[in-house]
């Protein structure tokens, strides 16, 4: 459930910025919760397209593909992000769109991005998230790791707050409660990778 608070016009602003400051607060996690996210972290299976059949995966890919060819121009590593980000929001349970407007909000899409609190890579993760569920040796700067621990971390969060996005955005972000963040987004998603299979998470006004 998200909120729309902003008027257009700043929000088309907003959008216009290179990243969106903010960081995930590091959060006391529990035994059971930290044993979880250890192991979806360490499982690691090659990635592939979650649909029912090839054709509709194909289609998908290369509808994403030429919406993110100005952002990169290579086709052979946009293709292979953009199966590796529908595979790791698909098994984390996330709309894979969803996760295309974080990415662009996060980074941009520069997989080497790092924010003024030190967030890195594509979904921006905070680096003490190694400590808690992963080693020293996993960089946040590979695609497939970073992808990994952003929707694992993503899908706590909504966990948490019982499957309210608007929140766990929030918390993603560590701007609980505010609507900037999530509007982002939001805005994000679907203005720019909304993918009209009639099948597509719904997102009432809260």
């Amino acid at each position: 459930m998200l909120k729309f608070l902003l008027p257009p016009l700043l929000m088309l602003a907003l959008l216009g910025q290179a990243a969106h400051a903010g960081a995930q607060r590091e959060e006391y996690l529990s035994d059971s919760v930290a044993s979880s996210l250890r192991r979806s972290i360490a499982d690691r299976i090659e990635p592939r397209l979650m649909f029912a059949n090839k054709a509709e995966g194909e289609a998908w890919l290369n509808e994403m593909s030429e919406r993110l060819k100005s952002r990169i121009p290579d086709e052979f590593v946009r293709r292979k992000l953009l199966t590796a980000i529908h595979y790791e929001a698909t098994r984390a349970g996330l709309d894979p769109q969803m996760v295309l407007g974080l990415i662009h909000i996060e980074s941009r899409f520069n997989r080497y991005a790092i924010s003024p609190v030190g967030a890195r890579g594509l979904m921006q993760v905070m680096p003490f998230w190694q400590r808690a569920i992963g080693t020293p040796e996993q960089s946040l700067f590979d695609m497939h790791t970073n992808l990994r621990y952003g929707c694992s971390i993503l899908r706590h969060y909504l966990n948490i707050e019982n499957g309210d996005l608007f929140r766990a955005l929030g918390r993603y972000n560590g701007s609980l409660g505010k609507a900037e963040y999530p509007n982002l987004v939001y805005n994000a998603w679907k203005g720019h990778y909304d993918w009209n299979d009639g099948v597509g998470e719904k997102v009432a006004q809260k």
